[in-house]
């Protein structure tokens, strides 16, 4: 039984590391408003955002981002979700050594592999399209979501599963009516942080489209940083412009994302 000083002592420590943490945030939210950039005065300070998302073609780039990472979590998830159930449920004869080789492919970092990719794609006549920033994202993906969706599929009580398997379903019906439904706070939690490694990749978008067709949104706000530097105000409300996915996002599955990141916290 935790004491009322011991309860507000933590509540004073989250506090402050909330206030550590959000201060940088509304800090450049409040930047963006400021009244000394915007030019059409019927936008007020919400002008600021529309200068910048005008400079900044922020219109093409935030639909190469969306399109990119729905591409890369939809595919990622799927494949994460049937990689998982095999090694976590069916657990076939050498689904170690298959577990262990997606483990090393968390392990090497992009930066290692973007260059002999690049050359592979180009001889493949795929740079400089969806495909040649999308591929690379969902191998990386792939591998943590199969070894997030491996132990969340170990820790389901296998009587559930039996009970399927003696009432007659298969193992697709098994994962998709039985599992599935079961697992929404991990298969959330997967999908924001794909969603969040996608939307914020630089390296692979920078790499594979040299000529900037399939440019992402991140990557501009770097050359639209460039571009503005004489202008705090437009840097933040083209940041703002960029986080704001994200932020939307986590806003509407947080529910979900905190009870799959504290799923197996406790076992009973």
């Amino acid at each position: 039984m935790t004491t009322r000083g011991e309860r507000l002592s933590s509540f004073l420590i989250l506090a402050l590391f909330a206030i550590t943490a959000l201060y940088p945030i509304l800090s450049v939210f409040v930047r963006s408003l400021d009244s000394t950039v915007a030019t059409d005065d019927s936008w007020g300070h919400i002008g600021n955002y529309v200068t910048a998302w005008d400079d900044g073609n922020f219109s093409h780039y935030m639909r190469n981002s969306v399109l990119i990472a729905v591409l890369v979590v939809s595919t990622a998830l799927i494949l994460s979700l049937m990689t998982g159930y095999v090694l976590g449920v069916i657990r076939p004869k050498g689904g170690d050594i298959i577990f262990y080789t997606f483990l090393a492919g968390m392990m090497v970092p992009s930066e290692a592999l973007v260059i002999p990719l690049f050359f592979d794609l180009r001889d493949l006549g795929l740079t400089d399209t969806i495909w040649a920033v999308a591929f690379p994202q969902i191998a990386q993906s792939l591998a943590f979501g199969t070894f997030w969706m491996r132990a969340y599929f170990r820790n389901v009580n296998p009587s559930l599963i039996d009970a399927a398997r003696i009432d007659g379903a298969s193992e697709w019906q098994v994962l998709w009516r039985v599992l599935i439904p079961m697992g929404r706070p991990a298969i959330t939690t997967q999908l924001m942080i794909t969603f969040m490694w996608t939307w914020n990749d630089f390296l692979i978008p920078l790499v594979m489209s040299p000529t900037g067709k399939f440019r992402t949104a991140p990557m501009s706000l770097a050359f639209f940083e460039t571009a503005h530097t004489s202008s705090a105000v437009l840097m933040a409300a083209a940041a703002v412009l960029v986080a704001a996915p994200m932020i939307v996002l986590y806003i509407f599955l947080q529910k979900y994302f905190i009870a799959g990141m504290t799923e197996g916290a406790v076992k009973e």
